[in-house]
């Protein structure tokens, strides 16, 4: 791994090739599903599955029984957290982080349903919520239909998210479990956890936006708002600066780092990989550049907007999108790059999109990688 000067103006293939060193997606390591999920500051998870294709990329003979027995032991959780969205974290990271994002998810609240929360008074909201809550998990629609019990003129999910914005919540298993179906249940998190949150103490930003740049940078203030949600970035890196390395882009952005970061040569090979189509990696930069083609793909569906497929990484860069779709027989991968690949490439792709199949579907008697045309 080089050393690099601080004040380095750093190429697009320099900030791809240590992103995904940080990411583990150079070539998979040994190591724990906690250690890895920690190492990336959590998983977005929305998607109940996500997390194990994301895991299973980075971690050599990854098992996802391994995550199942997390969660149903509560060693991981799954909740609201960095910019509203659900994410698989830690245990210790759900106490960690939630108290930092609580402005977040506030901020978020009222930008989207002020409306139809004007007038009241959230605090009591919440605190209802939480009485609720304490009998044990609800729905969002079982919840939202309780506090109308109270507040009848008022529409329940506004009333339910205006709860599991103020109030720490984790969505228990089954929801979550490999392979297996679960609603969305909403459970007091500090009750299932057995522990206190500390908001006081807690909300400082300052060690999660280190442990961002060890995985994701380096990065700009802009970069650390798009990843998280949080404000006022710029006053926490003046207050980091002295011990952070900077360097710039080649638009002149000033972007920060942590000392003694991976800064592999940008000539490494990368090698193909399947990522979830929620994978933090191309959802936390301002700028995406380090991780997209510059090309606006004519249409065609980018990672994170909901099009219901992963993507997949050709030369350490988004180049497509990637879908399942098995019957009880047999299961086929539909690989649709944005570009046409070459024949080595194809391969490449083939190759490691039939482990993906291995691995996600190893019950089926027939697998397939299929590409358009």
């Amino acid at each position: 791994m080089e050393t690099i000067p601080e004040g380095t103006v750093l190429d697009r293939r320099t900030l791809n090739r240590s992103l995904l060193a940080r990411q583990s997606l150079l070539g998979r390591v040994r190591t724990g599903a906690a250690q890895m999920i920690e190492g990336l500051v959590g998983l977005q998870a929305q998607e109940p599955q996500d997390p194990y294709v994301a895991l299973w990329s980075r971690i050599e003979d990854f098992a996802p029984e391994e995550l199942s027995g997390m969660l149903a032991d509560r060693r991981v959780v799954r909740m609201s957290l960095l910019r509203w969205t659900v994410h698989l974290v830690t245990a210790r990271d759900c106490m960690a982080l939630r108290p930092i994002v609580q402005d977040v998810l506030e901020r978020r609240l009222l930008g989207q349903f002020r409306r139809q929360l004007a007038g009241l008074d959230l605090a009591e909201v919440a605190g209802a919520g939480r009485t609720l809550l304490e009998g044990g998990p609800l729905s969002a629609s079982r919840l939202g239909d309780a506090l109308r019990e109270r507040w009848p003129d008022r529409e329940r999910l506004p009333l339910s998210l205006a709860v599991t914005a103020r109030v720490p919540t984790v969505q228990p298993p089954p929801r979550g479990l490999w392979r297996t179906p679960g609603a969305a249940l909403q459970a007091l998190a500090g009750q299932w956890l057995g522990r206190d949150f500390d908001f006081a103490a807690g909300s400082a930003p300052d060690a999660a936006v280190l442990r961002y740049l060890a995985a994701f940078g380096p990065a700009s203030a802009g970069d650390v708002a798009v990843w998280s949600g949080l404000t006022g970035l710029r006053a926490v890196m003046d207050r980091l600066r002295p011990g952070l390395r900077v360097y710039r882009d080649e638009k002149g952005t000033v972007l920060y780092d942590v000392p003694g970061a991976p800064f592999p040569d940008p000539g490494t090979k990368a090698p193909p990989r399947f990522l979830p189509q929620y994978d933090n990696i191309a959802l936390s930069h301002a700028d995406r550049a380090r991780i997209m083609l510059r090309n606006p793909y004519a249409g065609e569906p980018l990672p994170g907007s909901g099009s219901n497929r992963g993507f997949f990484l050709h030369d350490g860069f988004v180049h497509g999108l990637w879908r399942i779709r098995a019957t009880r027989d047999a299961a086929v991968l539909h690989v649709r790059p944005y570009t046409p690949l070459d024949a080595a490439a194809r391969d490449a792709v083939a190759a490691e999109g039939a482990r993906l199949l291995e691995f996600a579907v190893p019950e089926a008697a027939a697998r397939q990688v299929c590409f358009p045309g």
